[in-house]
């Protein structure tokens, strides 16, 4: 069996306070003892095995194995994931090419065919989670993707309501198990120090993807009665026969297993795959464990996680739907208010690359989350207070910063819940209140109040403070837990192959 890396080196920090302390070690888990003294006596760690930026640099050959990691799996998940976010946003862009007048909609049906879509993402969390620990990941992920792609490319033969609300809760249907299906191949893959910037990068592909989406639909949309189709029937169609051809690659050529043979491991890789393992504390089994699922039923951050979640996705509904017709609002003709959600797409990537930096820099998850929500609640103000068209754009792109705050709640759990049943329950979990949140928040976009929606805008920004609180409150409950576990380390060995929950085991520090 293979036996954990020991560090002995002992280094003395007396001039560190207990709190700095617990910041720095809560980015590992903590075997027997560490090599750092705490201010509360004696207690020396003095083995880890948890690796961690601020343990020795990464070897020549590990450098090599990420590389391979990332050459094999990231760009896959990253292209599923600017898929998926242009795939649900067609209704998005159709709603400024005449959409709502060819098919004869009235008063709020506009919203209610964004909702439905997360009706159906909702009805198939349960069943993904039962699929995610039955199936091989990454064909699942292929047959999943190849599915939605066909039902978007079937959405252009909808002629009216009741059509396009079936087509558009089969698309959420399908669609619902990609997220949890590429955050469990990112945390199974990555160590836990490395994931913040890869769930960074597929998150980043939702910003791509108003960027790349914007711009395919401007040129989509001069090709209206090309063949006797409208413009918006051809995004449907070309999107999603391109999703589907992404589907069948994904079916053969995603790897789901850090041992894959097409990663051609050398010896010292296969070791180095093991001591990964560890770290990330993902272990794939079979065995679905109740006592799991009931310790993350029982976690006061699981359900601050939850509910941070729903109120988060009040906005992200809402925007992902209407943002054309929020920037057209503003005064700009259909086809420029497409171009203009460019800019919130940039702005995305903007907002997501800076919170992963100051992650990166500060090791502070929750932290930085609940600034970036700060920077949201000020931009919905300027988008609802200021008259001016140039100053409410501004707004508008500020807005988007909840995204990244979202990638941050997300890495948050990745990093910190461990046990392989735990974590797709998390997952899984967090998905129903995405769900719901998606669900509710494009209702509170009332077609009488446009193009302002002030009742919508008021209640994100109100929404917005409460995720503020319960992100604090989750960091809160998991420092408690660190200072506890780093006064009193425990001399136990445990195996990661043991698919141990962090609760169970007594090592494991959180990453705040």
């Amino acid at each position: 069996m293979y036996h954990p890396r020991v560090s002995t080196e002992i280094s003395h920090h007396n001039n560190t306070s207990h709190n700095d302390m617990i910041e720095k070690q809560s980015s590992q888990s903590l075997y027997g003892q560490n090599d750092y003294t705490n201010d509360y006596g004696s207690s020396r760690y003095e083995h880890s095995i948890g690796y961690s930026e601020n343990d020795q640099p990464m070897s020549t050959e590990e450098r090599a194995l990420v590389r391979k990691i990332d050459f094999f799996v990231m760009p896959i998940i990253c292209t599923i994931n600017l898929l998926q976010f242009i795939d649900k946003s067609t209704i998005n862009y159709a709603g400024v090419m005449g959409f709502q007048k060819d098919i004869g909609l009235v008063d709020n049906q506009f919203s209610l065919l964004g909702s439905i879509f997360y009706l159906g993402y909702l009805l198939y969390q349960l069943p993904n989670n039962y699929f995610l620990q039955r199936f091989s990941v990454g064909r699942y992920i292929g047959c999943i993707v190849f599915i939605w792609g066909a039902i978007l490319a079937c959405t252009a033969t909808g002629t009216n309501f009741s059509q396009m609300a079936a087509l558009r809760f089969l698309l959420g249907f399908f669609e619902a198990g990609i997220y949890p299906c590429l955050t469990l191949l990112v945390s199974t893959f990555y160590r836990r120090h490395e994931q913040a910037a890869r769930l960074g990068a597929f998150w980043l592909c939702n910003g791509i993807a108003l960027i790349v989406g914007g711009l395919i639909s401007y040129g989509i949309g001069r090709m209206d009665d090309t063949k006797g189709l409208y413009n918006w029937q051809w995004i449907m169609i070309i999107l999603g026969c391109i999703t589907s051809f992404v589907g069948l690659f994904s079916f053969f050529f995603l790897i789901d297993n850090p041992k894959s043979r097409a990663l051609n491991l050398n010896a010292e890789q296969e070791i180095l795959v093991e001591e990964r393992t560890r770290d990330n504390a993902v272990v794939r089994t079979t065995t679905i464990k109740r006592d799991q699922i009931i310790e993350a039923v029982k976690e006061v951050r699981f359900w601050c996680f939850c509910i941070a979640c729903l109120l988060i996705n009040l906005q992200n509904g809402a925007m992902t739907i209407y943002n054309a017709q929020i920037t057209e609002g503003f005064g700009f003709t259909g086809l420029d208010s497409i171009l203009l959600t460019i800019g919130a797409g940039g702005s995305t990537v903007l907002f997501i690359v800076l919170g992963v930096w100051c992650v990166n820099k500060t090791q502070q998850t929750l932290y930085t989350a609940c600034g970036l929500m700060a920077i949201d609640i000020v931009g919905l103000i300027l988008l609802l207070a200021i008259p001016t068209p140039k100053v409410k754009l501004v707004g508008f792109y500020m807005a988007w910063s909840y995204c990244a705050a979202y990638v941050l709640l997300v890495t948050s759990i990745s990093n910190n819940v461990s046990g392989y049943t735990k974590k797709i329950f998390y997952n899984g979990l967090l998905m129903v209140f995405y769900t719901l949140g998606n669900f509710c928040g494009p209702l509170m976009m009332v077609s009488t109040q446009a193009p302002n929606y002030t009742g919508g805008m008021i209640g994100y920004m109100c929404a917005n403070v409460v995720v503020v609180c319960l992100l604090l409150v989750a960091r809160w409950r998991m420092s408690i837990v660190n200072k506890r576990r780093m006064m009193k380390p425990s001399s136990i060995l445990t195996n990661v192959e043991d698919d141990l929950s962090d609760v169970q085991d007594t090592n494991f520090l959180y990453r705040l």
